[in-house]
């Protein structure tokens, strides 16, 4: 029994460990934003838009919804999971009047599946609540990128998803930039993304900001 013990206990730290190992290589990401949080203190009941590259990029948040306080807390190349491990450093000390989510890209490029992104944004309205309760979460639709036109059935599925999950939840949304990013053919479009195909140009932004903007309105004022 004694051996039995020590092997579950060890088999756990091992998980734990794991767990944490997979998040390490953002801790400098979450150490700058300490810092810069301390350098300017960032505004109470501000907007908060989390998640991978799409918001890191997004330079010009503030500009972009003028009406409203923003704060940035995007970290490029990150996956849903990372948001809610450290929700304790980059949602909890805001206390934020709305939350607006992008990711979920990533996560199916590293094999994750669309059952997994529905079930992992849940955990992240979760844990976003057991601080803030009932705050309004929306999730930004994972776009059609040209960089990643294989993960288009995984994209489409993992969207629907989340948008029916949303539709069970109060205050949860589900923002469909997906479809008007489509051509005609159903297929990704250019004219959205730099060069890298993946990222996005001012074009794209313009028209996120078309989509996002009445939900911001409605929920941060």
């Amino acid at each position: 029994m004694r051996i039995l013990l020590s092997l579950l206990f060890a088999l756990t730290s091992c998980l734990v460990c794991a767990t944490e190992t997979g998040h390490a290589q953002w801790n400098s990401a979450m150490d700058a934003f300490e810092a810069a949080d301390r350098a300017n203190p960032p505004p109470q009941a501000a907007v908060l838009f989390i998640g991978s590259s799409s918001i890191e990029h997004w330079k010009s948040v503030a500009e972009d919804f003028p009406e409203v306080k923003t704060i940035n807390r995007g970290f490029g190349g990150s996956e849903l999971g990372d948001s809610t491990y450290f929700a304790d450093r980059i949602v909890a000390p805001y206390h934020p009047r709305a939350i607006v989510m992008y990711a979920g890209d990533n996560d199916l490029q590293d094999g994750h599946r669309p059952e997994q992104v529905r079930d992992d944004f849940a955990a992240f309205v979760r844990k976003a609540r057991s601080v803030d309760p009932g705050v309004p979460i929306a999730f930004i639709a994972i776009k059609p990128s040209m960089a990643r036109k294989v993960l288009l059935p995984k994209i489409r599925q993992a969207n629907d998803l989340v948008r029916s999950y949303a539709a069970t939840q109060k205050e949860v949304a589900f923002l469909d930039v997906f479809t008007p990013m489509l051509g005609a053919d159903g297929q990704p479009q250019p004219k959205w993304f730099v060069e890298d195909g993946l990222h996005m140009n001012r074009t794209g932004y313009e028209l996120w900001i078309g989509i996002i903007k009445p939900w911001v309105d409605a929920h941060a004022r």
